[in-house]
């Protein structure tokens, strides 16, 4: 799903029901809004709020901006979009999640993620890859096929071997692994797996779990206490498979330089930024995310091992070799495992949005029975399916039930009749999953099913009318969807397909446009002063190209020198712009721990730039002005008043 437009988290409308004496405080179009809805909304997004006049205009500005574009977007019809509608749905379908389920059930789930992530296990597995709709056919097949590995292995075969082989694991990392995926803990592995490794003694095999992903076979091969959480940067010499020899050499050499660098006093960070090939981290000086036990992030094992294993925060390792390159880490701090309490909140949300918010749901649609007065009928009419319900259409999803003539009540649930017709459309709707048995097993199995989706289905069709804080929560994701998408179309895309507006806004404003004074230059960044001193003296030399500097100097070491070559403006370039620098080859100087020498070709004066040079600024210019003048349409077409009255009494 696309994210969100930036007021989607900024204005929810309250669903309460304010009494009469409640005053207006604005109206657009035929919608109201009151003075206890606009409080909310403000309090809500303003964690200093301020109520003096300025604040107070300067934050409804911004919402009757917010108001006229999802007016516009209703008055246009997006809200009857299907893709739109489906989207909404997908939204509320995760977050309802936590309304279908019972707090206690809850609860325990999330002391059982706790308990699990005081300890790690080490488990091996083999996968038959199955689509969650797959047939029933294919999903028995699937199954046969990882029980007759299962018995092999337990014959005694060895589960790497096995994994390995043809016909094994389907999971591409096997090759090199054998199936070992390293030490987890709670919510690092999809819940059914996680809870088959837990279950599963060291040494032992599971039966086969299913998971999204198919079938598994799991071999526990180890378990330990969690070693807490650890926060690492680390220096990346980029070297993989697909690396030539000579790649993989020059990478060795070049780690091992850093590596020195770093024993006689180099500054980490700095040969960091320098030198690692890693650009998600380079910049912050090789900084990781944390990782360890209860974590979302995962390091491969033996990078994890080898940072547990320096003994003190500031401590590095040696050069270790992973499937990425060779890499040296630095602890930058290890922290133990927060308490329960510490981590309540964190775990709670990961078991909402996880697999196991589905346990909860048994306990919930019990409480649910209760409440709404569930009531079974006639065991008859549920047994009518033992002997006429043709199981092979039901497989197909294809069963018409022709010879169900009366449609009885199966059950009674809020006074409403829930009927065999709709468990009919049931079991064709859940035919790519059906395990294959008896009908009077199936339809048993099923039925409970039935019941338990008609009760929750029921429950989620009521939450806008239970839980006000929903109803508020669906409004806000719903204006936020329609507000991206109007945006879209009337703005950013628009900006975007319109060459022709484009150009002529361009042409119209082409003065706002234009490059500062510029160098067209050949940077030489030294690592250090004597280097700088042998660059500078090749270089008076005409017949030489910066690729022979760069050759001879790297000839020992990868790290003596870097060449750049680009038009700079220099007034806008840290390492150009306090320097007095002239037309050629200009003297070594020391900026920022570096050494450079500069040899500029040409000085380029003031210009205008051109469309393409320019295009993202420009188009970005372009975007606001379409906004500007579509919200002065909107203006007109949707006439806003406000009652400044009401509004400056908000503080009071």
């Amino acid at each position: 799903m696309k994210p969100l437009f930036i007021f989607l988290t900024t204005f929810i409308f309250s669903s309460s029901v304010f009494c009469q004496a409640d005053p207006i405080i604005m109206e657009i179009g035929q919608e109201k809004v009151t003075k206890s809805e606009f409080l909310q909304i403000y309090l809500k997004n303003n964690n200093n709020p301020k109520f003096d006049k300025e604040s107070m205009d300067e934050y409804m500005t911004l919402f009757k901006k917010f108001k006229l574009k999802v007016a516009e977007a209703e008055a246009l019809g997006y809200d009857t979009i299907p893709t739109l509608i489906k989207e909404l749905q997908g939204y509320r379908k995760q977050l309802a999640t936590p309304y279908l389920t019972d707090s206690t059930m809850s609860e325990y789930l999330v002391k059982e993620a706790y308990e699990r992530t005081l300890n790690e296990v080490r488990a091996s597995h083999i996968l038959f890859r199955l689509n969650s709709n797959a047939s029933p056919a294919d999903t028995l097949a699937s199954y046969n096929r990882i029980m007759e590995l299962r018995n092999k292995i337990i014959a005694g075969a060895d589960f790497a071997t096995v994994a390995k082989e043809k016909g094994g694991s389907e999971d591409p990392s096997v090759k090199s692994n054998g199936g070992d995926l390293g030490f987890f803990t709670a919510f690092q592995m999809v819940s059914p797996f996680e809870d088959a490794a837990y279950a599963t003694p060291v040494g032992s095999i599971s039966m086969p779990v299913r998971t999204k992903f198919g079938y598994h076979l799991l071999k526990v091969t180890d378990s330990r206490p969690a070693r807490g959480v650890i926060q690492a940067a680390h220096i990346m010499v980029a070297a993989n498979s697909n690396s030539s020899d000579d790649e993989k050499q020059s990478a060795i050499k070049k780690i091992n330089e850093i590596y020195e660098q770093l024993i006689e006093g180099g500054n980490f960070e700095e040969l960091a930024k320098q030198f690692s090939d890693d650009p998600s981290t380079s910049s912050k000086g090789g900084l990781l995310p944390v990782f360890g036990s209860g974590t979302s992030t995962r390091m491969v094992s033996n990078f994890e091992d080898a940072a547990f294993s320096i003994e003190k925060d500031g401590g590095i390792s040696a050069p270790i070799q992973t499937e990425y390159g060779y890499h040296i880490i630095k602890r930058i701090s290890l922290s133990p495992l927060k308490s329960y309490d510490e981590m309540k909140k964190e775990l709670q949300s990961k078991v909402n949005r996880d697999e196991r918010a589905k346990k909860t749901q048994d306990s919930f649609v019990s409480k649910l029975k209760k409440e709404y007065h569930f009531k079974e009928k006639c065991d008859k009419n549920k047994e009518w399916f033992y002997t006429n319900m043709d199981s092979s259409q039901v497989y197909l999803g294809e069963w018409k039930a022709e010879n169900l003539k009366k449609n009885k009540p199966l059950f009674v649930l809020d006074k409403k009749k829930i009927r065999q017709r709709a468990f009919v459309d049931f079991l064709n709707s859940q035919s790519k999953t059906l395990p294959i048995t008896n009908n009077v097993t199936l339809v048993d199995s099923q039925y409970d099913l039935f019941v338990k989706q008609a009760i929750l289905d029921y429950e989620d069709s009521r939450l806008e009318q239970k839980y006000p804080a929903f109803k508020a929560l669906m409004q806000e994701y719903h204006d936020g969807i329609l507000l991206y998408e109007v945006m879209s179309d009337k703005v950013w895309n628009k900006a975007i397909k319109d060459t022709t507006g484009l150009k002529e806004y361009f042409e119209s404003n082409r003065s706002k446009y234009q490059w500062k004074e510029r160098y067209d230059a050949v940077i030489y960044e030294c690592s250090t002063k004597e280097i700088a001193k042998d660059v500078h003296t090749m270089i008076l030399n005409d017949t030489i190209n910066s690729k022979d500097v760069l050759d001879k100097i790297n000839k020992d070491s990868e790290l003596n020198l870097k060449v750049r070559t680009n038009k700079y403006e220099w007034q806008d370039t840290d390492f150009l712009k306090d320097q007095s620098l002239k037309l050629g080859v200009n003297s070594a100087y020391l900026f920022d721990g570096k050494h450079y020498v500069v040899k500029i070709d040409e000085i380029i004066a003031p210009t205008n730039k051109e469309l393409l040079e320019a295009k993202g600024a420009v188009t970005s210019d372009f975007q606001n002005q379409l906004e500007k003048d579509w919200l002065e349409t909107l203006m007109k077409k949707y006439p806003i008043k406000v009652n400044n009255t009401v509004l400056y009494s908000l503080g009071k």
